[in-house]
């Protein structure tokens, strides 16, 4: 079982940024496909980012521009900088496999974007 440990959320104005990051528990982290996700009281979780064991990556299109997925595998970490953040990005952001069928989730990490 992989577990995930995710941090660095916080308060942040309307075009602010924040940096994500998610350790990953095992020996397997390199071989795995990673991504973001995001959820909101009350609507299904969606997936964000996500980054391909290959190093490949992909956006949902609300973020792309703004947001960038990377990888560490020395680390075990994956990471998310999210910059010109917008008040619907506020939510509780997950990381997980790709697709996340597999592993428990984690606690995640709040991300409020408001004046």
């Amino acid at each position: 079982q992989v577990q995930f440990v995710e941090s660095g959320g916080g308060l942040v104005q309307p075009g602010g940024s924040l940096r994500l990051s998610c350790a990953v528990s095992g020996s397997i982290f390199r071989i795995l496909n990673m991504a973001w996700y995001r959820q909101v009281p009350g609507n299904q979780r969606e997936l964000v980012a996500g980054i391909t064991n290959g190093g490949s990556t992909m956006y949902t299109d609300s973020v792309k521009g703004r947001l960038t997925i990377s990888r560490d595998n020395a680390k075990n970490t994956v990471n998310l900088q999210m910059n010109s953040l917008k008040p619907g990005g506020t939510a509780i952001y997950y990381c997980n496999i790709n697709p996340p069928d597999v592993h428990d989730w984690g606690q995640g990490t709040q991300v409020t974007v408001s004046s």
